[in-house]
C-alpha cells in the first residue's frame, strides 16, 4: 500500500503558511518536476502529481480546514489520490512557461493580434547639441502594415482560412503521460489561419519594410546613455496589434577642451608664473561665451575656480550647472626664453637662493676647453 505524504511536507511549507506562500511553493515544484523538463522520468511525474494534489487541497480554504482536522481521511474528494481538476487553473500559476493546456479542458482562443517590436536608434550628438538641445531628422527602417492587402496577408479577392491542422485554435495538443501539453501549431505558426493565395506585395507576411523620416526634438541637458521614447514609432503590429515604440539612445561626442560631469563643465586655463604670483584677470571661454576670471595673488597650480551658472542646462529646466576652471601653470624651457627673460629669472633664483643650472657663456666654455 502506497503511503501518502503530508501535504505540507510535500510543498515544503509550514502549517500556518499563507495562500501566496503555498502557491509559490507549488509553482517551484511544478517547474522542477514538469514532464517537459523530465521526459521519460516516472519519478518526476509522480512528484509532479503529488505536488498538484497537495496544492489542490491546501489552496482551497474549506478543504484545507478539513485536511487539518482529519488528515487524508477527511472525506473530501481527491484526498486519497490525484485530482485532475487541479489543473483547471494551471495556466494561472505557471503562465505560458510550458504552453500547458489543462486536463480535458478546452483552450480559450485569444486574439491573433500581435504587437509590433520595439526599435532602438543610436543618435550621435555634438557636445553643444547635447548641452543646448536640437532637432534631428531620423531615418528609421521598420516593418509597416502592407497597404495592398491592408495587413491581411491575402491577395485581393481571397482571404485567410481556418487552419485545418488546429481548427483555428493556433495550438495542437500532445499527450504526455497523465496530462496534455499544448504547442504552437506548426502549420499556421500559432495564428489559427492559413493563406492559400498570398498578397503579391508582402508575400503573405502582412507587413513590408519601409524607411520613415521622423522628426525628433532633443531636450537640452541630455548625456550619453539618455533614452528618448517615441510611443508607437516602432514596428507595426499584426492583425490589429499595437505598434511598438522607438527608443532613441544618445551618444555624445567628446569636446576638444571641455569635459562634463552631469550639468557641470570643466576646463583648464594656462597661466604664467608672474600671473599666479601677482594675480591676473583672464577671459575664459565657456559654452555661453567668454567670462572674466579673477585669479588672486598666490594662486597655486591645480586650484579650481567656479563660474556659477555657466555650465549645462539641467534636464527639466531646473537651472544650469557651473563651469569649473582649473589653473594650469605653463613652464617654458630655457631655449624658449629671450635673453632678457633668462637673465631676469637667473637673478630671481640668486635672490631667492634657489640653486639652478645656469647657462654658461661662450667665453667660459672656450676657456674650459683649453684649460
Amino acid at each position: 500500500m502506497t503511503t501518502v505524504r503530508d501535504y505540507y511536507e510535500v510543498l515544503g511549507v509550514s502549517r500556518d503558511a499563507g495562500g501566496n506562500e503555498i502557491k509559490k511553493a507549488y509553482r517551484r515544484l511544478a517547474v522542477e518536476y514538469h514532464p517537459d523538463r523530465n521526459p521519460n522520468n516516472p519519478e518526476a511525474e509522480e512528484r509532479f502529481k503529488e505536488a498538484a494534489t497537495a496544492y489542490s487541497v491546501l489552496s482551497d480554504e474549506q478543504r484545507r480546514q478539513q485536511y487539518d482536522r482529519f488528515g487524508h481521511a477527511g472525506g473530501q474528494p481527491g484526498f486519497s489520490g490525484f485530482d485532475p481538476s487541479t489543473f483547471g487553473d494551471f495556466s494561472d500559476i505557471l503562465g505560458d512557461l510550458f504552453g500547458f493546456a489543462g486536463g480535458g479542458g478546452r483552450r480559450r482562443r485569444g486574439s491573433r493580434a500581435q504587437a509590433g517590436a520595439d526599435l532602438r536608434y543610436n543618435l550621435g550628438l555634438t557636445f553643444e547639441e547635447a548641452a543646448f538641445g536640437c532637432s534631428k531628422t531620423l531615418r528609421i527602417p521598420r516593418l509597416e502594415r502592407c497597404d495592398t492587402c491592408e495587413g491581411s496577408g491575402a491577395a485581393e479577392g481571397s482571404e485567410a482560412v481556418t487552419c485545418s491542422a488546429c481548427q483555428g485554435a493556433g495550438q495542437v495538443r500532445y499527450s504526455q503521460g497523465f496530462l496534455t501539453v499544448a504547442r504552437p501549431c506548426p502549420q499556421c505558426h500559432g495564428e489559427g489561419v492559413t493563406i492559400d493565395d498570398p498578397c503579391p506585395e508582402c508575400h503573405g507576411q502582412k507587413r513590408i519594410e519601409r524607411e520613415r523620416k521622423i522628426e525628433v526634438k532633443i531636450p537640452p541637458g541630455v548625456d550619453t546613455g539618455a533614452r528618448l521614447r517615441l510611443t508607437g514609432e516602432g514596428e507595426h503590429g499584426v492583425l490589429g496589434g499595437p505598434s511598438g515604440d522607438l527608443y532613441v539612445v544618445m551618444q555624445v561626442e567628446p569636446h576638444d577642451t571641455l569635459e562634463r560631469d552631469g550639468a557641470d563643465v570643466y576646463s583648464f586655463v594656462d597661466v604664467a608664473y608672474p600671473q599666479v604670483v601677482f594675480g591676473a584677470s583672464l577671459d575664459v571661454p565657456t559654452l555661453h561665451g567668454e567670462s572674466r576670471l579673477e585669479v588672486p595673488s598666490g594662486t597655486q597650480p591645480g586650484e579650481d575656480f567656479r563660474l556659477a551658472g555657466q555650465g549645462i542646462p539641467r534636464l527639466g529646466g531646473r537651472g544650469r550647472g557651473d563651469h569649473i576652471v582649473r589653473i594650469r601653470l605653463v613652464v617654458p624651457a630655457v631655449g624658449e626664453l629671450q635673453d632678457e627673460e633668462r637673465e631676469l629669472l637667473e637673478s630671481l633664483a640668486e635672490v631667492a637662493g634657489d640653486p639652478i643650472h645656469k647657462r654658461r657663456s661662450v667665453k667660459e666654455r672656450v676657456k674650459d676647453l683649453f684649460a
